[in-house]
């Protein structure tokens, strides 16, 4: 049957838009995705094929379980609120089970629409920086034209050339990231893309840092000065984050914070939670 969950088309800069509301989707991101069996998920899963696990009602059969199953990866995934885009306005609340002959369209429409809504997410971060007024104009303008692209048809969606508009809205990104680190006191480091797996960084000041795109897997990070720091496409699985302040981080998602590990001395943002697992 069709689903009866009214999800109301997103405008632009609603912000709640860009949470994931499983309740309101086809379990689309335990049949889109694949994964290899690792030390993040129990088996190996090819894109489109649903996870064993997903119930009829597209729910997950062992949630509450992730971590103990041995699906580590799965608690760390934020889908930015695309799966119920796709499932209730792409596809008007019609599931692949119902309409087995949409199932492949929604398999290649789902990954796309996620890194749209991530864009977003990452331009409403930048429009709550003040001291990156300066760009608000680009970004706003960048913002309404990607959330009118989600809203189209699915080939319409499929066929987009993500990069490019990455590309794009990277630029504003990373000027609207310099503006807001501007004030921060003294050298601020450049990291950006560096490979910090495992590095020691117990203690380090890296305030107002940029760490766009670092590696930090398993880095020591307990007790950092992380304040304003600019951590977009950081990789911070494992990395410890005990004790470090991450007041005022620049673009840190709660997907990030998930796959680290902290404690309840762990300063963060406002917006975001602590993880249950820390």
């Amino acid at each position: 049957m069709s689903s009866q969950h009214e999800v109301p088309l997103p405008s632009p800069g609603n912000r709640e838009e860009l949470r994931a509301d499983c309740a309101a989707c086809f379990g689309l991101c335990c049949v889109a995705l694949p994964f290899a069996r690792s030390a993040d998920f129990a088996v190996t899963k090819p894109a489109g094929q649903p996870c064993s696990h997903l119930r009829t009602d597209f729910r997950c059969g062992v949630h509450e379980r992730l971590r103990d199953e041995g699906y580590a990866g799965c608690t760390v995934f934020d889908c930015f609120g695309a799966g119920q885009k796709v499932s209730q306005v792409t596809f008007g609340g019609t599931s692949w089970r119902e309409a087995p002959q949409t199932a492949r369209a929604m398999v290649e429409v789902f990954p796309v629409v996620r890194q749209l809504h991530e864009l977003l997410w990452y331009i409403g971060e930048a429009l709550g920086l003040a001291p990156a007024r300066p760009v608000h104009g680009d970004l706003r303008r960048a913002r309404d034209r990607i959330d009118g692209l989600t809203r189209g048809s699915a080939e319409s969606i499929a066929g987009l050339d993500v990069n490019a508009l990455r590309g794009e809205v990277n630029a504003l990104l990373l000027r609207a990231g310099e503006l807001a680190r501007a004030h921060v006191p003294g050298r601020r480091k450049n990291h950006r893309g560096a490979d910090l797996v495992g590095a020691k960084l117990a203690g380090a000041g890296l305030r107002g840092a940029s760490l766009r795109g670092a590696l930090l897997v398993a880095a020591d990070l307990s007790g950092a000065d992380l304040r304003d720091a600019d951590l977009i496409g950081a990789d911070l699985r494992d990395a410890d984050l005990s004790g470090a302040d991450l007041t005022g981080a620049l673009f840190l998602t709660q997907a990030q914070l998930n796959s680290a590990r902290g404690d309840a001395a762990t300063v963060l943002p406002p917006a975001l939670s602590r993880p249950a697992h820390w």
